[in-house]
């Protein structure tokens, strides 16, 4: 049984809002006590914001922004793996509905997606931006501006997808639009594959972090993601250094996600994400409470019909087998699409 996004969102809103509330696992402070800013609003404030942002730029002059420690001087016009320039290249920016509830809300979630990728994953949905790179060229002012236009028609925050190795222009263009009125959550929406001494540069920075954990196994990580065996030990360390950073999932009375790490897991046909090791990796190093999200929207793009592993969806079986090892380890804060997806899934298998 095959379910396409957009059937499965219609059928989660007939479902009814009790199926779609996850519980939150932490409550915003009440009304008497200060009231919440963002975390780039403090740093500002203690006067360390803009430190960081030269600290940041001085990697491009031998980019080691992510794992693949490329080394060139992208000031020079010099591409390493991903092919970026040191200007940042926007592909779009525009509300998405179609991300986790929290980060939704009624307006939608403020969305700013980077072309080229460190990782590019042989089974990439948005491979005409992250691999081919097409997008438009600004400067940090430009992107400044984006995201102020976001805040100003009722975004609840800022997601940076594939963020990774434009992180030095999205401090200096959150400076440039806090100065301007910038006051909503960054949301940094990444594959995982961070270094961690990359990502503390970023503590008291960002808001909310959205990685994804994509492989278990190294072998995995090298077959289809561009020989990233190192893949799995990565983002286990930043995952776990996110979390250090931002703590659990905090929302708003209105349920708005404020803070907090939120991971996304892909299950992949023929277990070749490894979920079962994921979900007792997260239980076993992370807190139960974790805001995990079990995504069964794998779909054979790209390359991914050369490799016969991936080259078909994800079943029925397969999916509720990963919710039921979600179960089995005690994870408690799963995200409430895939819980709903679950209902219906078995609800159509039991007839």
């Amino acid at each position: 049984m095959a379910i396409s996004r957009r059937d499965f969102l219609r059928h989660s809103l007939i479902l009814g809002g009790s199926l779609l509330c996850a519980p939150i696992s932490l409550q915003a402070r009440e009304k008497n006590k200060a009231p919440w800013r963002p975390a780039y609003d403090t740093l500002e404030d203690q006067d360390k914001l803009a430190e960081r942002i030269e600290q940041a730029y001085a990697i491009f002059e031998a980019c080691e922004l992510c794992p693949r420690q490329c080394g060139v001087n992208r000031l020079k016009g010099e591409k390493g793996f991903c092919q970026a320039p040191a200007d940042v290249v926007v592909h779009s920016a525009q509300p998405h509905f179609g991300e986790e509830i929290s980060l939704v809300g009624e307006n939608g979630s403020g969305t700013i997606f980077f072309s080229n990728c460190n990782l590019r994953c042989i089974f990439c949905q948005n491979w005409p931006i992250s691999h081919e790179g097409r997008g438009r060229k600004v400067r940090d002012e430009y992107l400044a501006e984006l995201m102020l236009h976001l805040q100003k028609i009722g975004c609840h925050n800022i997601n940076l997808v594939t963020p990774t190795h434009v992180m030095p222009n999205i401090l200096g263009a959150t400076r440039i639009a806090l100065k301007k009125g910038l006051r909503i959550p960054l949301v940094y929406n990444t594959s995982g594959y961070e270094r961690v001494e990359i990502l503390k540069i970023l503590d008291g920075i960002v808001d909310i972090y959205l990685p994804d954990m994509k492989y278990m196994d190294a072998d995995q990580a090298q077959n289809y993601s561009s020989g990233a065996s190192d893949y799995p030990e990565m983002a286990k360390a930043a995952i776990i250094e996110m979390n250090r950073q931002v703590g659990g999932h905090l929302t708003d009375k209105r349920g708005i996600a404020l803070r907090g790490v939120m991971i996304r897991h892909l299950v992949m046909p023929n277990r070749v994400a490894g979920t079962e090791k994921f979900i007792k990796w997260v239980a076993e190093n992370l807190p139960k409470s974790t805001y995990v999200n079990v995504m069964a929207q794998y779909r054979v793009e790209y390359r991914a019909f050369e490799y016969p592993k991936i080259a078909r969806g994800i079943t029925v079986e397969e999916f509720l087998e990963a919710m039921d090892w979600a179960e089995k380890y005690g994870l408690t804060h799963l995200d409430p699409h895939s819980m709903a997806l679950k209902d219906f899934y078995a609800r159509g298998r039991s007839g």
